[in-house]
């Protein structure tokens, strides 16, 4: 695997490879490299989020692979100065990593998070789009927080199944402080917090027009799809992510967050 190479936004490494080059590292770890892929996504709520709940913020940095997930980590990115990788989201990272198995002929994936219904509908779509690949399991955790031993066997399990990639689809910071906190017991080389993709994926809940989404304006489609669940993320978070860049990278105020 490739050296890492990335600019610190908030204290938080922001990737600069390629879909590409990130897809390569995945399957060099798939195909025995001695190395494991963490991946994750950096977005304005997850790292004004961070800021605020140092756990997030620490899996965050020990992830292997973080990617700018959103216009606005890309735009505030270049006004602070700091150089970042292209804009890959979740979604574009999940469909590279299964059809370059799917491509290699062969492969396992286990699917971890969200409810049964909605791995009911990945599975049934799963086994249409990528019939070379094996879907070695799905497992939806306890509503809320679990017990030690809850979690112990849910680890077992995954690593029961031997999966060549796991998913994990819950919301951010839970899902990314999940794979922190358990990176060590899990035998899988590639481990993706991939959230929405879930849901994305299993048809529950829609994608933005591509023109949207190359224009930065998937924000704009999903808060009036969901305003209910995200004014605070878009109309809350997103300003305070703006003005901390702000504050912190072009003003130089950075306090006791420095980070890099």
């Amino acid at each position: 695997m490739s050296a890492r190479d990335a600019g610190f936004l908030l204290g938080v490494p922001i990737d600069r490879k390629s879909l590409q080059a990130a897809t390569a590292d995945a399957m060099s770890a798939i195909n025995g490299a001695d190395c494991f892929v963490t991946f994750a996504c950096a977005n304005a709520h997850s790292l004004e989020v961070a800021q605020r709940d140092l756990e997030f913020k620490s899996a965050l940095r020990n992830s292997s692979l973080v990617v700018a997930d959103g216009a606005g980590v890309t735009v505030m990115a270049r006004i602070a100065g700091v150089r970042v990788g292209p804009r890959i989201t979740g979604h574009d990272y999940y469909c590279a990593i299964l059809n370059a198995l799917q491509e290699r002929g062969t492969g396992k994936v286990f699917f971890f998070g969200s409810s049964q219904q909605v791995l009911k509908l990945i599975s049934e779509r799963f086994t249409r789009d990528f019939s070379s690949l094996q879907l070695c399991g799905v497992l939806s955790p306890p509503f809320g927080e679990w017990s030690p031993e809850d979690n112990a066997a849910m680890v077992a399990t995954i690593n029961a199944s031997k999966p060549d990639v796991l998913w994990v689809g819950m919301t951010a910071p839970k899902q990314e402080k999940w794979v922190a906190a358990n990176r060590a017991e899990l035998a899988v080389p590639v481990v993706g917090s991939v959230g929405a993709v879930f849901d994305f994926y299993a048809g529950t809940a829609s994608r933005a027009p591509r023109w949207m989404g190359k224009a930065g304006l998937e924000w704009l489609y999903r808060l009036g799809r969901e305003p209910r669940r995200l004014w605070r993320r878009y109309l809350i978070s997103s300003p305070k992510f703006v003005g901390l860049v702000i504050w912190r990278h072009v003003f130089g105020f950075v306090g006791n967050s420095r980070g890099r």
